[in-house]
């Protein structure tokens, strides 16, 4: 990863699951960190430029990620483990691109008070879009991708028509917390159509006075994750993180 050439990492195991807690420079650090939800090391720019700003970064592996309540309570207890062994903050910024950003908001729904600021990139929001295809998505069409996620939440079709357990169904959790988020998208995303996804996440939060700030990518699509400009989002980071 790029960052094991710049940073101090430390690997280990907890409750049964790889985690990994990376290291700003000393002299840097200011208790704040991040939680990278799913594929860690991907597009890591973002979390580099945070890194050198003093910030730690921490990873827990999944070993689903559709943000079962099992998964999430493993990554509300990881928090409190990673913030009292390193005394960090109480509270992180998850990291949530695509399968992450459903995590994190799932994360953020169960434990509000885990949550400093929420960082949401192409965000799987609505399960009806990703990875059920039923709308404008199709990329994820793949029986196996849809059957990933009834297995996970031990559904079958007929059962999934009445499922509220989907990230959207956590927004008004998000809402009466009051936490701050910022969300990246493309507009030409086929695999995570934004306006089926990010949009309900954006539609909630600017009906509120809560910070947020979105920031659109014209013509990219899924990928590449990360800010076409970084410090616009590290300023938001910067200002409202605890």
């Amino acid at each position: 990863m790029l960052w094991q050439n710049e940073f101090e990492c430390e690997s280990f195991d907890f409750e049964g699951r790889a985690a990994t807690v990376v290291f700003p420079p000393e002299g840097t650090k200011n208790g704040k960190w991040m939680l990278h939800t799913e594929y860690f090391g991907a597009f890591p720019g973002l979390e580099i430029d945070l890194l050198r700003r003093g910030y730690h970064l921490a990873y827990l592996k999944a070993k689903e990620r559709c943000g079962t309540d099992p998964e999430t309570a493993a990554k509300v207890e990881f928090i409190k483990y990673v913030s009292e062994k390193y005394g960090l903050s109480k509270k992180c910024i998850p990291v949530g691109m695509s399968c992450g950003g459903l995590q994190a908001i799932k994360l953020a729904g169960m434990s509000p008070e885990s949550v400093s600021v929420l960082y949401l990139d192409a965000p799987v929001v609505n399960f009806m879009s990703w990875p059920m295809g039923l709308g404008n998505c199709p990329i994820w069409t793949a029986e196996k991708v849809k059957q990933e996620l009834l297995d996970a939440y031990g559904l079958t079709m007929s059962t999934f028509i009445s499922f509220r357990e989907h990230p959207l169904d956590k927004i008004p959790i998000l809402i009466e917390n009051r936490i701050p988020a910022v969300l990246v998208y493309g507009d030409s995303d086929l695999s995570v159509p934004f306006p089926e996804n990010g949009q309900l996440v954006k539609d909630a939060y600017e009906k509120t006075d809560i910070p947020f700030a979105s920031f659109c990518k014209p013509g990219c699509g899924h990928h590449p994750h990360g800010p076409a400009d970084n410090a616009p989002v590290i300023e938001f980071i910067e200002k409202y993180s605890e």
